[in-house]
Order: structure tokens, then sequence, then C-alpha cells
């Protein structure tokens, strides 16, 4: 087996075309081909089931999927500690995040701070949603990711880093502005503005209206906090959203929020890794600094409160 005809089997069997694959390794269809017939010959199974618009795996593909996405993670561990050889300096991190609000606000200073030490670093950022992101960690995709927890996925190992407690946000006009809690009836039958799904936090919301046995009444699906935030204070409709995250909002009368009632909902952000993968110097020192950024803006959130 060689690692181009694995990565080359990966790609079919994510993709579940032969020209999909392709693209995603960056080499001819007719090369991709040959790749898997030599792979399958030296197996001795069809790997692949053809169908006229997709490819289906064999009970041996399905086998050979988790041993293929292991041996690829070691070829790269390998790859990176060797790199590392060439000088502290140098190293790849790929990061994906979940929260456009910390991409935002906290991770450029990090990565500038990173960047001191490891001058010659490869790194890059991704987005996307909790799930997606775990699933990219998997097929080692990327290193890590900042990701709503918790994450029930037993090779992903994750770091605490900020915890919020879920609040209803609503404009100060709101007949019930002064109220300190709302139901989970009255909630539901606002005009709600949610996260979009597939992220925890909007999965346990659903799941609270779910057990609560009301249907809310969902108008916007929005992938980004601060654009729920802005709908709210345009009068939009009722929002979702961690009471620090909007601490300073309520403070300025932008909003006001309620504690919802029945409910003990928090927003959990943590770092996501492969518990059995390579952790190299650049990953040991984001982590460090991250934490250390979630600490400062832990303190600010304590000072800003007391004001």
């Amino acid at each position: 087996m060689e690692i181009r005809q694995l990565k080359a089997f990966l790609a079919i069997a994510e993709t579940k075309t032969f020209t999909a694959a392709a693209k995603r390794v960056n080499v001819t269809q007719a090369a991709v081909s040959m790749q898997i017939r030599q792979l399958e010959e030296e197996v001795g199974l069809p790997l692949f089931t053809r169908t006229p618009r997709r490819v289906i795996l064999t009970e041996a593909g399905e086998h050979l999927v988790e041993r293929a996405r292991k041996i690829l993670r070691e070829h790269d561990d390998a790859l990176a500690e060797i790199a590392e050889l060439a000088g502290a300096e140098h190293g790849r991190l790929r990061i994906g995040s979940a929260s456009a609000m910390f991409a935002t606000a906290q991770l450029p200073s990090i990565l500038e701070k990173l960047k001191e030490k490891f001058a010659q670093a490869e790194i890059t950022v991704n987005s996307g949603t909790s799930q997606v992101l775990v699933e990219k960690i998997m097929h080692g995709d990327i290193d890590m990711a900042f990701v709503s927890l918790p994450v029930e996925t037993a090779n992903i190992q994750t770091d605490l880093l900020f915890s919020d407690e879920i609040v209803a946000i609503a404009h100060p006009s709101h007949p019930l502005a002064k109220e300190k809690y709302i139901s989970a009836a009255t909630l539901a039958g606002e005009q709600l503005i949610l996260g979009e799904q597939g992220g925890n936090t909007r999965r346990m919301i659903d799941d609270f209206f779910a057990a609560a046995n009301v249907k809310p009444n969902v108008v916007m699906e929005l992938s980004r906090q601060e654009a729920i935030n802005k709908m709210v204070e345009n009068q939009m409709g009722v929002g979702i959203a961690g009471a620090k995250t909007v601490s300073e909002e309520t403070r300025a009368g932008k909003i006001v929020s309620w504690m919802i009632e029945g409910a003990e909902i928090k927003w959990d952000l943590g770092l996501a890794r492969l518990r059995s993968g390579y952790f190299s110097p650049i990953a040991k020192e984001f982590v460090n600094l991250c934490k250390d950024s979630f600490k400062e803006r832990e303190k600010e959130i304590k000072v800003k409160s007391k004001r």
C-alpha cells in the first residue's frame, strides 16, 4: 500500500465519486482509477461498488477506512516531527473555529504571539460548525478546533476555555422587557432568531423546547452571534445568546436579557484535538496562548460587570 493510494481511497470514500476525489487529491481521474485498481489488486478484494451516480464502500472497503485514516495520521505526524528538526521557528498548525466571535476578537492576537515564536510556521484557519470540524480532525484535515462542548467522540480530547449561561435577548421596547424570566411557552411563541443547526448550542436549545413540548417559532437561522445580536437590536425578533457574550450590549441598553425558566443551558467553548495524535511544540504553545487569552477575557468581563 502506498500513501498516494490510501489518500485516493479515502477521498473516494468521503466524496462518493471518482471525479470529486480526483479534484481533492489534485490528480486526474484516470490516475485515481489506476491507484484504486492497484490497491484492490494488492488487497485481493474490491473496495468499492460502482453505481451510475456514486460509489459505495464494500465490506472490505469499510474495514480499510479507519485503518487508512490512522496510517495517514501517522504519516502526517512523522512529517511534522521531522520538519521541526529544522528549528523551533518551524512547524505546521491547521486550526478550525466554530465561533466567529472568537475568531474575530481573540484569535488574531493569539496567532500574532504564536508567529513571534514560530516565525516560519505554516498556519491555516478554517471555519465550520462544531460537528463538521470534529469530523475534519478525525479525518486528519485539521489539527485542532474551537468547538462547542461536549464532544461525544472517544478519540477527541478537549480543553474547556470558556463557559457562558444561555439567556434570551430582546429589544428594550419589548413588552416583557422589564421581566427577569421568560417561560418556554412564551419564548417559543416569539419570532426567534437562532444559530444555525449543526452546533451543540442549537441542539441543546432544540432539545429544551422538545422537552417542554412546545414548537418554537424560528424565523431566522444565522451562523454568527453578532448577526443575531444586531437583528435583535433592530427589533427583528428575540434571540438566544451567552450572558457574558452580550454583557456589554446589555449594560449599554441596546438589548435586555431574560433567564429562561427551566433551562440550564450552558455554552462551553473548548479546544478539540485528536486524543492519540502527535502533540507538536507549536500546538502546545497555541493551547497555552489560548488558555491565557480566555483567562484575560474572564478578568475583563468581571471588571466591566462591576462598573
